[in-house]
């Protein structure tokens, strides 16, 4: 029998202003300002934590070897134990995860997950090709070299597979950078159109530059803790509920067709002769979301959730997320952005932060970026921490966090919820 181990809560959360470049600090002092705020917030010293789990992406883009235990030995943790997790888009996630099995399995009863990126040092096009480094560089590399084209092909299969059109994915945009005008943290916030949307600099077709999601500069911190450490050091502490995992193969075209996995809500007849998981849906995501689903005991996903920071790297993924997560059956994306159900206001709020295409990417922290929003929403202190309630969910009590890695190889689904 599997066992599901401690009870894990998250106690308190940092996050830097994600932007373009910050050439003031190095990764080092990033980790700091959003680690001492964390630990300021919770009133926590270096004698509260028994370890941590370090997360970044590149070495390339860092331009250093090791960098994990320079942050580990900067903030004055060295020498508690911390080990590195990578794992592309996804490694945010999958180090959060890696944070909560530290606690349920009673290895540690107070872990810092730190995350951080500096893309700023290179140009967007060397940026784009260590981006492109994880694809297969036997297969994928040599034939696109860049993640915008992967998508790109992604989002015309979708289109041609389900009628999904420019201006459904262009709302997503809209929705994501106006969310952003009011986090201040947030790299790219605007008020734009659709219109803005489909005139913006082509990328690759159908993907404009307002599609895209901007390289970052950017650190954030998540503590968790065991049920005993968190109410001594918070009488809100956001219970992790349930944790998911997927994982499909490097290339798109190993990947054979099969049955659509179900969600509770999903029946075989919704997807008769549907061809999956194509080039137009993430199977990993489609796993990640089943296997927490089952942990949190959700059935109808859209009314027993609240909220969702979900990987938005481009307007299409969000909208194929959508129907991975099972917010809507596969095919429907399109029409959920349509009729505003992902709005702040809408049926189930998707992105309230601005997602990555508006708040920003720096992947290694993007995945902790988004488990640091989620716990101040789910403690109702957005007001607090952003100095303007607007982008606070009026009684959110669950919400799921979702990061994804590659075209699709690794997916993590999170589960939080609030204990009061």
């Amino acid at each position: 029998m599997k066992s599901k181990g401690r009870d894990v809560y998250m106690v308190a959360g940092g996050v830097t202003k994600f932007s373009k470049a910050s050439p003031d600090m190095d990764f080092r002092l990033r980790v700091k300002k959003a680690f001492d705020y964390a630990m300021n917030d919770a009133g926590l010293t270096l004698a509260d934590i028994d370890g941590s789990v370090a997360s970044y992406f590149s070495d390339h883009f860092q331009r250093q070897l090791m960098a994990g235990i320079m942050v580990q030995d900067y903030l004055g943790l060295v020498p508690k134990p911390s080990k590195r997790i990578e794992g592309g888009g996804a490694t945010g996630g999958l180090a959060f995860q890696a944070g909560y099995e530290e606690i349920a399995s009673g290895r540690m009863d107070a872990v810092v997950v730190y995350g951080f990126e500096t893309m700023s040092h290179v140009n967007t096009w060397k940026g784009n090709e260590f981006i492109a480094l994880a694809s297969d560089t036997n297969f994928d590399y040599p034939i696109g070299g860049f993640y915008t084209g992967y998508y790109a092909m992604m989002a015309v299969r979708h289109m041609h597979e389900f009628g999904t059109t420019v201006e459904q994915m262009a709302k997503v945009s809209v929705k994501n950078h106006g969310n952003a005008i009011h986090n201040p943290y947030a790299q790219s916030p605007m008020k734009i159109t659709v219109e803005d949307v489909r005139k913006a600099p082509m990328v690759s077709y159908p993907l404009t530059r307002l599609d895209v999601c901007a390289m970052s500069d950017g650190a954030a911190v998540a503590i968790l803790a065991s049920e005993d450490k968190a109410f001594e050091i918070t009488d809100h502490p956001v219970l992790v509920k349930a944790i998911g995992t997927g994982t499909d193969t490097m290339r798109l075209s190993d990947r054979p067709f099969g049955e659509v996995p179900l969600l509770p809500n999903e029946s075989p007849s919704d997807y008769k002769g549907l061809k999956y998981p194509g080039v137009h849906s993430f199977r990993a995501g489609r796993m990640a979301a089943k296997e927490a689903y089952e942990k949190a005991e959700i059935t109808d996903p859209i009314n027993d959730l609240d909220l969702i920071e979900l990987h938005d790297a481009y307007t299409s993924s969000e909208i194929q997320t959508y129907e991975d997560l099972g917010l809507c059956k596969y095919g429907e994306g399109g029409q959920f952005i349509d009729e505003g159900k992902p709005e702040l206001k809408g049926k189930i709020p998707v992105n309230p932060s601005g997602g990555l295409l508006a708040a920003g990417h720096p992947v290694g922290a993007t995945g902790i970026m988004q488990a640091v929003f989620m716990f101040w929403q789910l403690q109702h202190t957005i007001k607090k921490h952003f100095h303007d309630d607007y982008l606070q969910v009026p009684n959110a009590k669950r919400g799921l966090i979702h990061s994804h890695a590659g075209t699709g190889t690794y997916v993590t689904v999170t589960i939080m919820e609030a204990v009061k």
